[in-house]
């Protein structure tokens, strides 16, 4: 897959993940769409959270994942993307180790 082309998918599937998660999540805690990572074929991508509070992450991982399948549909109906990637939801924890930091500094 193009570099280009790569970003600009990954803007794309960011931009609805957010969509998505704020529609169809519950109110009890903040869910933040990250980044999204696409592998270089572009069948494939990962998409990083955070939340607050904390604790929440477990569970609205699960519900993410049970949510993964209805989230692709989704992208297909609110893109021009050709073919959509599988796409996995994780916890980035390489930011919520950052938000970390610049508290105790």
């Amino acid at each position: 897959m193009r570099e280009v082309k790569r970003e600009r998918t990954e803007e794309v599937i960011h931009r609805l993940a957010a969509e998505f998660i704020r529609d169809n999540s519950g109110k009890t805690s903040l869910v933040t769409v990250t980044r999204v990572e696409l592998y270089p074929a572009g069948k494939e991508g990962k998409i990083y959270f955070t939340t607050l509070p904390e604790d929440q992450e477990d569970t609205v991982l699960k519900f993410l994942e049970r949510k993964a399948s209805e989230f692709e549909h989704y992208v297909r109906e609110h893109s021009r993307i050709g073919m959509v990637p599988h796409l996995v939801f994780k916890i980035d924890y390489g930011e919520r180790n950052r938000q970390r930091l610049d508290t105790l500094s």
